[in-house]
């Protein structure tokens, strides 16, 4: 996913409310674009937030078949002895991965993210390595990780930024798995009832939010990464994304995620300027077995603007002139520009090949030649 950027420029950017938190950030995950932020790049601990990539890598492992759900893992010393958030399992207990995603995910169990985490690693201090080097894969180039649950340590932390980027790749790369977050109630056989509820109280109050994951410890105060998808004309479902850090209680984070999503989903819209797959523009191939070739993006071109000013986008398409054959499927070709009515710039992104197209013979390219020659 491509960030496009903050709104800042715009002339009639609407005002976000007013936030009680240290930073936040919403983005618009169906255009990739950052709608609205404060301090979204500077430090934070990320308590309990840690978990998201600490999921992320769990679930490459069950995706790669180094782990199944099925599979039980043994709960070490190491483990049962966490403070803080527990799923209260111990070392007496096989555990099933699915059970333990969902004491990790759920319960923000910091035993069950440790029985995780030497599960897919071997070792704790393996699976950090893990971490930062999925980290700087991701592009969360501020994120530095001591550990994968997320108790404050010197050295641990990240940015609403970098949350933002983990969550949304969260979503798109593990789809199959991203339903544990709207789990509201879980706990495994034996453990205390009383420890069921999911932290995010915003799946018990809003039904169309659908994740993802809450935090705290005195240093971050209360954070929360929130998810929710509602109908939206011409794109179907529109997903946006919140990142609340430092609230004052945990009612505060629900309250301001709640607060940021609502005005995002009103004083915006969601447009779609070309489907999947689908050409944007077809401009003339020189010297190419195609006469044309489609310019777009794999997953579609989508822009988010202020309510009311998507049915008077200008757009321009920025490209080399003449393209000469060959072109690859993929190849980054051409810029599209989006502006308001007023020339206020909205957002700029790089165009793709959509097919490949293969040099045409020896004399049709001599012919384009010719013709490119007198033109």
């Amino acid at each position: 996913m491509v960030f496009l950027g903050p709104l800042s420029a715009w002339a009639q950017t609407p005002q976000p409310p007013e936030m009680a938190a240290r930073a936040w950030l919403l983005m618009d995950v169906t255009s990739g674009q950052v709608l609205a932020a404060k301090d979204s790049d500077q430090p934070v601990e990320p308590a309990s937030l840690t978990k998201l990539m600490t999921a992320y890598l769990v679930f490459d492992a069950l995706r790669a078949k180094r782990l199944t759900l099925e599979q039980t893992l043994p709960v070490s010393e190491r483990a049962w002895k966490m403070p803080g958030s527990r799923m209260f399992i111990d070392p007496r207990m096989q555990v099933p991965v699915e059970d333990l995603i969902k004491g990790m995910i759920v319960q923000s169990g910091n035993d069950a993210t440790v029985a995780l985490a030497e599960g897919v690693g071997g070792s704790v201090e393996r699976f950090v390595e893990m971490m930062n080097n999925q980290a700087r894969a991701l592009g969360m180039t501020a994120s530095r990780f001591r550990n994968p649950e997320g108790l404050t340590e010197p050295g641990h932390i990240t940015t609403a930024q970098d949350l933002a980027i983990l969550a949304t790749r969260l979503l798109r790369d593990f789809p199959e798995y991203v339903p544990y977050y709207a789990i509201q109630r879980y706990r495994y056989p034996g453990t205390p009832q009383a420890n069921d509820s999911n932290r995010n109280l915003l799946l018990f109050r809003d039904p169309t939010v659908d994740g993802l994951k809450t935090g705290y410890t005195r240093a971050a105060g209360y954070c929360m990464v929130t998810t929710a998808r509602r109908e939206a004309s011409g794109v179907g479902q529109r997903r946006l994304l919140s990142v609340v850090l430092g609230a004052a209680s945990e009612n505060a984070r629900a309250v301001e995620s709640q607060k940021l999503l609502n005005w995002g989903f009103t004083a915006f819209e969601t447009v779609r300027l070309a489907g999947p797959g689908e050409a944007l523009v077809r401009p003339k191939v020189w010297k190419g077995k195609s006469a044309d070739v489609g310019l777009g993006l794999p997953l579609g071109v989508v822009v988010t603007v202020p309510a009311g000013e998507g049915s008077r986008l200008q757009t321009e398409v920025v490209r080399t002139e003449p393209l000469v054959a060959p072109l690859q499927r993929g190849q980054p070709l051409g810029t599209l520009r989006v502006r308001l009515a007023n020339g206020s710039p909205v957002v700029e992104m790089p165009l793709t090949v959509l097919e490949t197209v293969e040099e045409s013979g020896v004399f049709g390219r001599a012919w384009d030649a010719i013709r490119l020659w007198i033109r």
